[in-house]
């Protein structure tokens, strides 16, 4: 039969023209790709091995009832996440509803009144200002009597380690380090794992029975190592995020010390249950092909966040990270000079979904966030990031958030459809 890619390409408004233009990015690109071929490499054996070292069996793929006591599948699943990460101890369970709620159940289960936590990346995501009483909220940390600090990044992502001693040497209160390891909606730049290890022993040395708590999401399998690798004593993220690998329906993960993951299991039910009980209604298949998936997965999008960085700062538009900057998360923004331009942006992706493709989305307030949102996300998983998705507070700098892509053709593809919406407006 012939081949008529070109034709399904027009399809999408792409024309020969772009794909002689796309072609020419990823030859520009192809010793950065190869870099990221071997980082997937080296996790998909490390995945791999992980569940080889817990004799991961399909008898653990299996259901339970009830209050679920020794359910093999759930306690086989926890350890496969601790050999990945390199912890004691996990926490995954499908009754962790997003990131969010992940984060807060680590923030809550080892904070108590009259500690402070202090955030050492600037104000965290945007969704966790009512969790820690940023803004006022019943049931905030700051009800509770707990506190809350920060220390801002310079030079747009360094540590402020002058202010950081400050702080620990001056506060005696002060329990927790919290580390947010992407850029969220800002405009610094997300952190290496080197970076995060370094600042790690900084605190350490300074005051070592700190208890040091990683924000994990968007990037795992991103590098050769992830920050438990590196000294973070608790960690948390989201299972329709990188780990799994798109085939996770819901869930979160918690890795870390035993007795840090005990506490947050304690958190998650209650003091006298912990770990013990809890359903895992079936997903824990889902949750260990996504995992097995997920290195292959995060390499295309990655990917295709890279090409759409050259795509746009060729232009000349503002990106970041650059296309020639290290990665940590896979999350690339691009800025515009006004809102139509970034609902554009997500109006093409939207296009160019699988699910929902012609659905428009429309900026709305959305839960959790002090501006209105635009939000593209045509995913076979509700909210999940790791596929092809964009979104946007609509506040200035009119900046657009573009992730995910199961598939780096897919991401491609969505780039090249954004790229020509803003374009033609």
């Amino acid at each position: 039969m012939e081949n008529n890619l070109g034709n399904l390409y027009k399809n999408f408004g792409i024309s020969e023209k772009d794909l002689t233009r796309a072609k020419k990015i990823e030859t520009d690109l192809k010793e950065t790709f190869d870099k990221l071929d071997e980082i997937k490499l080296y996790n998909q054996m490390k995945v791999l091995n992980a569940m080889q070292k817990a004799k991961l069996s399909d008898i653990h793929f299996g259901t339970s009832s009830g209050y679920g006591y020794n359910d093999i599948g759930r306690d086989k699943v926890e350890e496969v996440f601790a050999n990945v990460f390199n912890t004691e101890d996990a926490l995954v369970r499908p009754s962790i509803v997003n990131g969010t709620h992940a984060l807060s159940i680590c923030l809550n289960s080892q904070l108590m009144p009259g500690d402070t936590m202090l955030a050492i990346t600037g104000k965290p995501y945007d969704t966790l200002d009512e969790v820690i009483g940023i803004i006022d909220a019943p049931l905030s940390l700051s009800q509770y009597g707990i506190k809350y600090k920060q220390v801002d990044l310079i030079n747009n992502g360094d540590f402020d380690f002058e202010n950081i001693k400050k702080n620990i040497i001056q506060d005696s209160s002060i329990k927790m380090i919290y580390i947010q390891r992407s850029k969220g909606y800002s405009t610094r730049k997300s952190l290496e794992v080197n970076q995060i290890g370094e600042v790690i022993k900084f605190v350490k040395e300074i005051k070592k029975d700190l208890i040091v708590m990683v924000d994990n999401c968007y990037g795992e399998f991103l590098t050769y190592g992830e920050p438990t690798d590196v000294g973070a004593d608790i960690m948390a993220g989201s299972l329709i995020k990188n780990p799994g690998g798109g085939i996770s329906i819901t869930g979160g993960y918690i890795v870390g010390k035993k007795d840090l993951v005990e506490r947050a299991s304690q958190k998650l039910t209650c003091a006298s249950i912990g770990k013990e009980c809890g359903l895992t209604f079936g997903t824990n298949r889902a949750n260990m092909q996504g995992l097995f998936l997920a290195p292959t997965v995060v390499n295309g999008a990655l990917k295709g966040a890279i090409f759409l960085a050259k795509l746009f700062e060729e232009d000349g538009y503002k990106v970041f990270p650059a296309s020639s900057d290290e990665r940590s998360d896979i999350i690339q923004a691009v800025s515009f000079e006004t809102k139509e331009e970034i609902i554009a942006f997500c109006k093409a992706i939207q296009l160019a979904s699988p699910v929902d493709s012609f659905v428009v989305p429309e900026p709305w307030d959305m839960p959790g966030y002090d501006d209105e949102v635009i939000m593209a996300a045509g995913c076979f998983v509700q909210g999940s990031s790791i596929e092809l998705s964009a979104d946007a507070p609509i506040r200035k700098p009119y900046t657009v958030y573009f992730q995910g892509g199961l598939t780096y053709e897919h991401s491609k593809l969505g780039a090249m459809m954004a790229y020509n919406f803003v374009k033609d407006l």
